[in-house]
């Protein structure tokens, strides 16, 4: 008797984040809370972008891309999600500027296979002493084109 191979992720593009809903995620008719659906995104991006060595380690100044801000954020919920349990976040990215950068992200299943919610969300990098718009470092950058969604 062999072994199936279990089916590759349902992703061409980005990457698959693990996340964990519990139950105190849940409302009170038993759905995943809204406005928990962007906040597990951050979660997944955090993650990821520290594989990268973009982190906040608590002092704006030396912060660097972690000192950022967003200026748009959408989100479409298209299945509810019912119960706790592990889910992931694909996430991408949409467009890469010098000193923002749009990134898409879905809420699905494990495997991608299922979509609960997408959307997108705009950041820009700050100047942690200004506080006017600043580039992106060469680390992110670099992590980031390994992100990009490729055109249609």
């Amino acid at each position: 008797m062999t072994a199936e191979a279990p089916p590759a992720p349902a992703v061409t593009y980005g990457r698959l984040v693990p996340v964990t809903v519990h139950f105190d995620d849940l409302d009170a008719l038993g759905l995943l809370h809204n406005a928990r659906y962007p906040l597990m995104v951050e979660r997944a991006w955090t993650e990821l972008w520290q594989e990268y060595g973009v982190r906040f380690e608590g002092d704006w100044a030396t912060a660097g891309d972690a000192c950022n801000a967003v200026k748009e954020l959408r989100v479409s919920y298209e299945a509810p999600v019912t119960k706790p349990g592990v889910y992931a976040v694909h996430l991408w990215l949409e467009r890469l500027g010098n000193t923002g950068l749009t990134y898409g992200f879905r809420f699905c299943s494990t495997d991608g296979t299922l979509t609960y919610a997408r959307g997108e969300r705009v950041l820009v990098r700050l100047d942690a002493a200004t506080m006017r718009p600043a580039p992106w470092s060469e680390t992110l950058r670099s992590g980031g084109r390994a992100l990009l969604r490729p055109a249609d």
